[in-house]
């Protein structure tokens, strides 16, 4: 069992660092499962946790198995958000690669040049940060007294 749970994990581990976000998908299932399973192992064996239905130091221990049903919920959770992800990116773009930004090309560029990045200080402006991508779209202008109507009425 031990065995099961290194090569899932490892398995899992390997396919989260990968681009493709169906890979990363099966890599948080496979994750996961490998989670679940070690816990499981983690757990004493035995009878029916039910109290009267034999010697309290046969009965199996029933915490680890709350825990994977919890482990499952949350990783049904994650797998349908990451499908949902992996589906939008796949129809706007035509495949499920993640591309990379702004930043990890800045850094590529530096480790070929071997180079160390400046410490960003803060402190800047919005006009004066070279890192500020994106910066805030202009703000609407509000009238600061309303239009009357004829009449005197607003």
């Amino acid at each position: 069992m031990v065995i099961a749970v290194g090569v899932l994990a490892a398995t899992g581990v390997t396919l989260l660092l990968e681009r493709s976000l169906t890979r990363i998908l099966l890599g948080v299932i496979l994750l996961g499962n490998g989670v679940n399973l070690l816990i499981l192992v983690g757990g004493r064996s035995g009878g029916a946790p039910v109290v009267g239905a034999g010697p309290d130091d046969a009965m199996s221990d029933a915490l680890p198995q709350a825990m994977v049903l919890t482990a499952i919920v949350i990783t049904f959770g994650l797998t349908a958000f990451l499908a949902a992800v992996a589906y939008r990116s796949w129809y706007l773009g035509g495949d499920d690669e993640v591309q990379d930004d702004v930043e990890d090309q800045q850094i590529v560029a530096l480790a070929a040049r071997n180079e160390v990045p400046n410490a960003d200080l803060g402190g800047e402006g919005p006009g004066d940060d070279p890192e500020q991508v994106d910066p805030e779209p202009p703000r609407r202008q509000v009238d600061p007294e309303p239009p009357r109507r004829p009449g005197g009425t607003r």
